[in-house]
């Protein structure tokens, strides 16, 4: 009898991120495949739902929406900071990923938006917030 995956398998598998622009985020395809076990913590709740029932040797493609992936893009994470809260000798462009530490000193990156004279948007949104998302997997195991 055939294993499907449910919420506590083990499970092989290759997969492919696409931006809804078709370009690639991140794919095993052509790097081996990955190994994880459903419901550890290590794949997002929203990508772990598409496998589940699953079998081997299954080929597919699933769109992500915002809300089940990396969320909705919340502009309370946008904040502005004074270019003197960075070091002096650290060129600021827009797109620029800088780490910060939170109170729980747990590191929080954040991007340049953008650099109007003294004052400095940074964007603290995962860079994938607000995007919908092909997930694509090949289910090679399953235990």
């Amino acid at each position: 009898m055939t294993q499907s995956i449910n919420t506590s398998s083990h499970v092989r598998l290759n997969f492919a991120l696409y931006h809804a622009s078709g370009e690639t985020i991140d794919s095993t395809f052509d790097k081996g495949a990955v190994e994880l076990t459903i419901g550890d913590g290590n794949l997002m709740v929203g990508f772990e739902s598409c496998l589940m029932g699953l079998v081997v040797g299954e080929h597919q493609t699933f769109t992500v929406t915002p809300e089940n992936g990396f969320g909705q893009h919340n502009p309370a994470n946008l904040q502005t900071l004074k270019r003197h809260q960075f070091g002096s000798d650290m060129v600021l462009e827009q797109g620029l990923v800088v780490s910060f530490s939170d109170a729980a000193n747990t590191e929080l990156p954040g991007v340049v938006k953008t650099i109007d004279g003294d004052d400095v948007v940074m964007d603290f949104n995962h860079p994938l917030a607000g995007v919908e998302l092909k997930f694509e997997v090949e289910i090679l195991a399953v235990s």
